[in-house]
C-alpha cells in the first residue's frame, strides 16, 4: 500500500539528505561487490559494514538495509541474464550490464524495517530514521480503504520513495486470500486495443478515450524528443509516468467491476492466454508503437489479484481463433470476421459484435477446460 507523506520543509530536507547518503553508500557497496565478486548478504556485509557506519554515518540497521538493497539488485541482474532479458552473451546491452557495478540514483527508493520506521496509525504519523536523527510525527495520508488495509495487514519492509517532488511510503501488506468458490459459470473476457475488454455478457469497456489520450502524449513526447535538451528529457519522463498511471487506473477500474460482477453472480473469470501475442499478430506500421506500449498483461494481473482477494477463480484459455469461430455451430473461418467490429458466420448466419463473440468463445472454452481439470480421475482397470 502506498501512502503520501506530508513532511515540513525541514523534514523534507532531512529525508532528501538521507536518500542521497544511503544511495552513495549503496554505490560504494555495489562497487565492492563488483570488485570482490561477493554478492551474498553475509559476505558483502562483512566487507562494507564498518565503512558504511564510519564513512557515511549510517546507523546499524540502515547499513544492513542498504547492503540488502544492493544484494537484491545483483540477484535481479542475474535473473534477467539467466532469463535472456539482456540478450545472448556478447551483445552490447549484456556487455554493458556485466562490465560495471550497478549504480543507484541519488533519489532511489530506500527500504526501511520496523527498527528504523514505526507507524502510529491512530495519529496517522510515522517515526523515521534519517542521517540527521530520528524524526517523529511525520504526517501521512491516503485513501481510507488503503489506510485500513495498512493498519490491519502491514508486515515487513516499507520503501521511502521520492517522486516528482513528493514523498511516499510503500508498505508491504500480507492480505489473506478468500477461499475460492466453485463457479456456477464463467465470464469470458476478450482483450483488445480498440476495446480494452469485452465480456461474454456484452459489456464493452472501450479504449477510445484512452487511445486518444495516449496518442496525445505520443505527439507531445515526439516534440520533446526533437528538442534534445535536459529539460525536455525530464519532462518526457514525467509525461511517460503520468501516462502509465492513467492506463493503470483504467485497468484497475475495469478489473474491479468485472471481479465484483463475478463475485456477485457466483461465476469465474476466463481470459485469453496472450503469451507471445506480439509474435502472433502483424499490426500495421502505424499500430506498432501502440501495440508495444499497450498494457495487455496488466489488466490480467489486476484481474487475478483482485479475484484472489474475492475468492473468484480465474482460468486462462487458448486464444487461437476466438474471433473467427462461431460459438453456435463451431465453424471457423477468417471470412467470418470481415471487419474488426462485426462477426457473421458464413455457415449458420450468426452475427454480432466481434469482440462479444470472442468473449463468448472464451467463456465456452473455460467451461470445457474447467470440467477437464476438475473432473473425476478415470480409474485404470
Amino acid at each position: 500500500m502506498q501512502v503520501k507523506l506530508m513532511p515540513t520543509s525541514e523534514e523534507a530536507a532531512a529525508l532528501e539528505a538521507t536518500l542521497r547518503t544511503v544511495n552513495r553508500a549503496a554505490d560504494h557497496t555495489s562497487a565492492t561487490a563488483f570488485a570482490t565478486g561477493k554478492t551474498s548478504r553475509n559476505d558483502l556485509q562483512r566487507e562494507v559494514y564498518s565503512a558504511l557506519k564510519a564513512e557515511f554515518g549510517l546507523s546499524a540497521q540502515a547499513a544492513v538495509r542498504t547492503v540488502k538493497k544492493v544484494v537484491d539488485a545483483y540477484a535481479t541482474l542475474r535473473a534477467n541474464i539467466k532469463a535472456g532479458n539482456l540478450g545472448p552473451p556478447g551483445t552490447k546491452r549484456r556487455r554493458k550490464a556485466e562490465s560495471k557495478p550497478i549504480a543507484f540514483r541519488l533519489d532511489a527508493a530506500q527500504p526501511y524495517d520496523d527498527r528504523i520506521l514505526s507507524w502510529q496509525h491512530d495519529a496517522a504519523t510515522v517515526s523515521i530514521w534519517t542521517t540527521a536523527g530520528r524524526i517523529k510525527g511525520v504526517r501521512y495520508t491516503g485513501h481510507p480503504d488503503h489506510l485500513k488495509t495498512l493498519r490491519e495487514y502491514r508486515k515487513g519492509e516499507s520503501d521511502l520513495v521520492h517522486r516528482d517532488g513528493k514523498w511516499f511510503l510503500v508498505a508491504v501488506c500480507e492480505v489473506p486470500e478468500e477461499p475460492r468458490f466453485e463457479p456456477v459459470d464463467w465470464i469470458g473476457v476478450d482483450r483488445g486495443i480498440a476495446n480494452l475488454a469485452t465480456t461474454s455478457d456484452g459489456t464493452n469497456y472501450q479504449g477510445r478515450r484512452l487511445g486518444r489520450y495516449r496518442r496525445h502524449h505520443a505527439r507531445k513526447r515526439a516534440e520533446l524528443q526533437a528538442k534534445m535538451t535536459h529539460s525536455a528529457k525530464r519532462r518526457a519522463r514525467r509525461r511517460a509516468r503520468k501516462e502509465q498511471r492513467h492506463a493503470a487506473n483504467q485497468n484497475h477500474k475495469i478489473s474491479k467491476e468485472i471481479v465484483a460482477i463475478a463475485q456477485r453472480t457466483g461465476r469465474g473469470i476466463a481470459v485469453e492466454d496472450l503469451g507471445s501475442i506480439r509474435d502472433r499478430v502483424r499490426p500495421r506500421r502505424d499500430q506498432r508503437a501502440m501495440l508495444s506500449s499497450w498494457p495487455f498483461r496488466q489488466l490480467e494481473e489486476h484481474l487475478r489479484y483482485k479475484a484472489r482477494r474475492a475468492g473468484v477463480p480465474v482460468i486462462a484459455v487458448d486464444a487461437r481463433y476466438t474471433s473467427q469461430r462461431c460459438p453456435r455451430c463451431g465453424h471457423t473461418e477468417r471470412a467470418n470476421r470481415r471487419t474488426r467490429d462485426h462477426f457473421c458466420c458464413r455457415r449458420c448466419g450468426l452475427a454480432g459484435p466481434a469482440d462479444h463473440v470472442a468473449g463468448v468463445n472464451v467463456r465456452n472454452r473455460a467451461r470445457s477446460a474447467w470440467v477437464l481439470v476438475n473432473g473425476p480421475v478415470p480409474q485404470r482397470t
